[in-house]
This record gives C-alpha cells, structure tokens and sequence, in this order.
C-alpha cells in the first residue's frame, strides 16, 4: 500500500463535505412560529411581542369576542378561562379591540424601527392605526407632489 502524501487528497471526501455544506446551507431550520404561520398565509409584522389576558376582569365564556375576532386563533377557550397560544398570535391586537372590557388584554409588540406599543383598550389601537395611516398618506402625497405648488396646481388651493 503506498504511503499517503501530504499533496494527496481523497477527493470523494471533498464532494461529500461540498454536499453536506450545500445542505446544511438549504436546509435553514423553520421557527415552529413560521411552520405555524406559514399556512395561514398571514403577515407577522412583529417577531417580537407579547399578550396578556386579566383573567380576573375577563367575561370569558359570557362574551369570546376576542377568541371569534383572532386571525391565527391564537386565543382559544380553556376550562374557565381564555388560552393563548403565543406562537400563533401576530400582536395584531384584535382581540383588544373587540374586547369589551377595558384593559383585560393587554398587547405589547415592537416594531422593525425599536418602538414598543402597547395596547390594552380599543382607542390606544385605533389612535395608533390613524397615525400609522397618516403617515403613510403623507409620505404617498409627498412621493406624488415633491412641491406643494404642485398639489395646488393639479387640485386648486
């Protein structure tokens, strides 16, 4: 058997170590919240977030307003009191809207830019939801009409 060289290289080895990389690079393993999501074709704007229910301000059963108003059902009825699921829920916060009880569900998220919301009765969500809308009719209105000569122009003053 002739002796192994430092300049010989067994090349099967590299192929396989080439395979074994290229799949280990494919093959990126899913959070169980994105095999969760993935399915329901729903948006998660907030990887970060988290949602807390007053059991003891809760209706529960009397009303469920917020397990029918969930997207994901992350919000399901459990032996006397409301369940969540945290890897389901998106911290959309519709079930603090549909809530009819003031700071019983309190939703806490954090936005790409750092900021952290959080909501816990139906007027901190839609003042929010309005602000975010202005915004984003502003920036839409400034991308059209750079001037505001040029709004006037087209629309009169």
């Amino acid at each position: 058997m002739p002796k192994k060289s430092e300049e010989t290289v067994n090349i099967f080895d590299l192929l396989s170590e080439e395979e074994a990389q290229k799949e280990k690079n494919e093959q990126k393993p899913k959070s169980v919240r994105d095999e969760l999501l993935g399915p329901m074709k729903v948006k998660d704007l907030f990887k970060e977030g988290s949602i807390k229910i007053n059991n003891r301000t809760c209706r529960g059963v009397e009303c469920n307003l917020c397990v029918k108003a969930c997207p994901t059902n992350a919000l399901y009825w459990k032996a006397g009191e409301i369940g969540i699921i945290e890897d389901l829920c998106i911290h959309c916060a519709a079930c603090v809207l549909n809530c009819m009880v003031d700071d019983c569900i309190e939703v806490t998220r954090k936005r790409e830019d750092g900021k952290t919301e959080i909501f816990s009765n139906p007027k901190d969500v839609l003042t929010l939801h309005c602000n975010v809308g202005s915004k984003k009719r502003n920036k839409r209105l400034e991308s059209l009409f750079p001037k505001i000569e040029d709004y006037f122009d087209r629309y009169g003053k």
